[in-house]
């Protein structure tokens, strides 16, 4: 391949966004570091005229073509096409379809934009983890408008493993402890009834559970935290602020947090509740 003042001119096209064969394009043309390469990206082609457009504009201009078109009609298409015309193409991800396809004895899709699809779900994921783990607590309040699903409860009925949990499943999830002594933040009764869940507990399994937590961190088991009648103040109150919110309650007594997430899951499923904001 000759290069010119100009730029050796390559066409990418593809029928999604074409990061693929543009990589391979430029990781071949750093090899020929005396020559300019001018990258033309045609992404998104789904149609025999498009591809009557590109091959005329390749002749015309003296283009190569590299391509990853997986649809197996566009395929042959612009390979036939190509030919006829005598422009250099190069299908990046056939060859590795036909020797798959070989040995799996399973015919590809033929569905393009996949890898982008998981790479969307994959930074989705994250950024539902990240979100759990900053308005995990009651850290942040304004995050509440944001969050999918905000979950509600006194201390130890499960809420940020549930966040984690749900954030593993991409939903945006942010968790508010009820105490007493503090007031919930105003951005929780601004929230539709749909978007929060309220946890709540057996009294004597929350004791137990609070008193090992006690154990692990060396303190004394009588601490007011592990106290009965503490437990049936702070249940009681948390039962009077899930009302006042009208939303879902969840008895997380004797349930591991996959039962929990699997409830608030469906509900979102019924409910169609997931919010895209950003």
């Amino acid at each position: 391949m000759q290069g010119n003042q100009q730029g050796q001119l390559i066409y990418v096209v593809s029928d999604s966004i074409g990061e693929t064969a543009e990589l391979v394009v430029r990781a071949g043309a750093s090899q020929f570091d005396r020559f300019l390469f001018d990258v033309q990206k045609y992404p998104y082609i789904e149609d025999k005229e498009s591809i009557d457009e590109i091959i005329a504009s390749a002749k015309e201009s003296k283009a190569m073509i590299v391509f990853t078109l997986v649809i197996p009609e566009l395929n042959a298409y612009i390979t036939q096409q190509a030919a006829l015309h005598g422009i250099p193409a190069i299908d990046v991800m056939g060859p590795l379809m036909h020797t798959l396809q070989g040995m799996l004895n399973e015919p590809p899709t033929g569905k393009p934009g996949l890898v982008r699809r998981l790479d969307e779900e994959y930074f989705r994921k994250v950024d539902a983890i990240e979100f759990a783990v900053k308005y995990d607590d009651g850290r942040d309040p304004r995050g509440l408008l944001r969050a999918d699903v905000v979950l509600i409860g006194v201390s130890r009925t499960s809420k940020t493993p549930l966040s984690m949990y749900l954030a593993n499943k991409r939903l945006k999830v942010a968790n508010v402890p009820l105490v007493p002594e503090v007031e919930p933040p105003e951005e929780l009764f601004q929230l539709p009834p749909e978007r929060c869940v309220g946890l709540t507990i057996n009294p004597e399994q929350l004791n137990g559970i609070r008193t090992e937590r006690l154990k692990a961190l060396g303190l004394t088991a009588q601490a007011n935290y592990a106290n009965l009648d503490r437990i049936a103040e702070e249940l009681a109150y948390s039962k009077k602020i899930i009302e006042r919110l009208g939303c879902m309650v969840i008895d997380v007594s004797n349930k591991a947090v996959e039962e929990t997430a699997n409830i608030i899951l469906e509900m979102i499923r019924k409910n169609n509740l997931r919010n895209e904001r950003k």
